[in-house]
């Protein structure tokens, strides 16, 4: 039977004293810890009182004692599969509510995985890592180690999600619900993307990127706010030598803020115009 479809066998507070500290690989302990990041039940990443974002730092060291473990594994996979025995791959039926189109995706165990979610080939969705329900995950897209992805999450061909285990209390990337993530968009170390946030092509953003907002005239670092619509710029690039050359430097700029009524494809259009 399908490990989505078993249910924890122990409370997410016993687990935490199980592996709080030091992590436990191994034996039902572990099987039950990978049930519940795979229920969305347990998560790497939580949202605070006052609305930020933060790992969850026993849930990642735990997470990190599988790789600790070593070991080689062989699976069952087309092609062959040989990986850390902690880590198996994912296996889907039409019970778990994931259309996964055939020809080369994969996820391993301990990835959350919404119902109503579309994985296109080839994708990969490492440990850890969730997508909420009715995201579509689009061709060759990374989904790295606990990345949250949100409801109705649109990841087009080519995005790139980076993941992080260490430090424990590194924050993972979230992007919340209803964002819109243009085809070929990098997004790393941690930065926090707005709930219906729209993202043009082939922008790479982190926490150490500065955003220019042109709509309200102001900076964001470490995050996009909420409805924005992010295209690519540039700034003139420092220094006499850099000015006398014409030199620029990447830099992602707001140039609107989505209306909740206005679809991202449409909004999207009309800013790169």
């Amino acid at each position: 039977m399908d490990a989505m479809r078993k249910g924890p066998t122990l409370r997410v507070e016993e687990l935490k004293k199980i592996f709080e500290g030091k992590g436990a690989f191994g034996g039902e302990e572990w099987e039950a810890f990978l049930i519940a990041l795979e229920t969305g039940e347990l998560g790497a990443s939580r949202k605070t009182p006052d609305g930020a974002w933060e790992a969850v730092p026993w849930v990642k060291r735990a997470i990190l004692s599988g790789f600790k473990a070593g070991g080689i594994a062989q699976w069952e996979w087309p092609g062959g599969a040989c990986d850390r025995p902690a880590f198996p791959p994912r296996r889907f039926v039409p019970d778990d509510g994931v259309r996964v189109v055939p020809g080369g995706s994969s996820a391993r165990r301990g990835s959350h995985i919404a119902q109503g979610v579309v994985i296109m080939p080839p994708s990969y969705i490492n440990v850890g890592a969730s997508i909420g329900s009715g995201s579509m995950v689009d061709s060759h897209v990374l989904v790295g180690s606990c990345a949250r992805i949100g409801r109705r999450v649109h990841l087009s061909a080519g995005v790139q999600v980076g993941g992080v285990l260490e430090p424990p209390q590194a924050r993972p990337v979230v992007i919340e619900d209803g964002a819109f993530i243009g085809g070929l968009c990098g997004i790393f170390e941690g930065i926090v993307i707005g709930e219906n946030a729209v993202l043009a092509p082939g922008l790479i953003i982190s926490a150490s990127t500065r955003i220019f907002d042109l709509v309200r005239e102001k900076e964001w670092l470490g995050e996009v706010p909420p409805g924005a619509v992010v295209v690519p710029g540039a700034r003139p690039a420092r220094g006499d030598w850099a000015r006398g050359r014409g030199l620029s430097l990447q830099a992602p700029v707001i140039v609107k803020y989505r209306d909740s009524d206005t679809e991202a494809s449409v909004v999207l259009e009309a800013a790169l115009r």
